[in-house]
């Protein structure tokens, strides 16, 4: 099924190709895409709506996340995971959990790579968690945050250290499911977030540095 503008350019920003600040001109988006300015002009309309991208003067820029937005996603994205990981380890498959624990294994190969890659496992990680809760509502709302997650510059991964420690807290949410515990899984899933907020925190205030 061909895509979309809408999720053309969602993608395109979420793969950094567009960065907070950047101006996106609907002319240049069009050709980019091979489509006409019609569906450009309205999915940029529907992205603006949607708080990805904001007003500078006439142009449309990406939007960038302040401090307090910052903190106000991430407090929704740990419960939302948290709960994710707590009904993953009472309802995902058996399949499913292999899935996940194959993914935790073949990850580790990246370590000290590229934090671009590791981002796009990690994010591969979290979408298998929220698809074995078996909650469409959930996965929903869990989808509208993870979209707001692509208005940060840059991945906690880039911070330095953090490839090993992220890849450990993995391994501690996937062996929870494995042993459907559900609180278990909750409270490390809730970890997991609350240690990536902390680094791109510190990152921000200048006490760890980018890779």
């Amino acid at each position: 099924m061909q895509k979309d503008a809408y999720t053309l350019i969602l993608e395109a920003i979420d793969a950094g190709v567009y960065k907070p600040g950047d101006r996106l001109v609907e002319s240049e988006l069009a050709e980019r895409l091979g489509v006409s300015r019609t569906p450009v002009r309205e999915a940029l309309q529907r992205l603006e709506t949607q708080s990805m991208l904001t007003r500078d003067g006439r142009s449309l820029i990406v939007a960038s996340l302040d401090h307090n937005q910052l903190a106000e996603l991430y407090a929704v994205r740990t419960e939302l995971e948290g709960l994710a990981a707590r009904l993953a380890a009472r309802h995902a498959t058996d399949e499913e959990v292999r899935v996940l624990r194959g993914m935790v294994e073949d990850d580790k190969h990246l370590l000290a790579g590229d934090p671009r890659a590791l981002s796009r496992a990690n994010k591969r990680f979290h979408k298998q968690i929220h698809l074995a809760s078996h909650n469409r509502f959930l996965v929903q709302q869990l989808d509208l945050v993870h979209r707001s997650m692509a208005l940060m510059a840059t991945t906690s991964f880039a911070a330095e250290g953090r490839d090993e420690v992220a890849m450990a807290e993995h391994e501690e949410i996937v062996r929870a499911i494995e042993q459907r515990d559900g609180e278990a899984a909750y409270q490390a899933l809730r970890n997991h977030i609350s240690k990536a907020f902390e680094t791109r925190l510190r990152v921000d205030a200048g006490e760890l540095r980018l890779r």
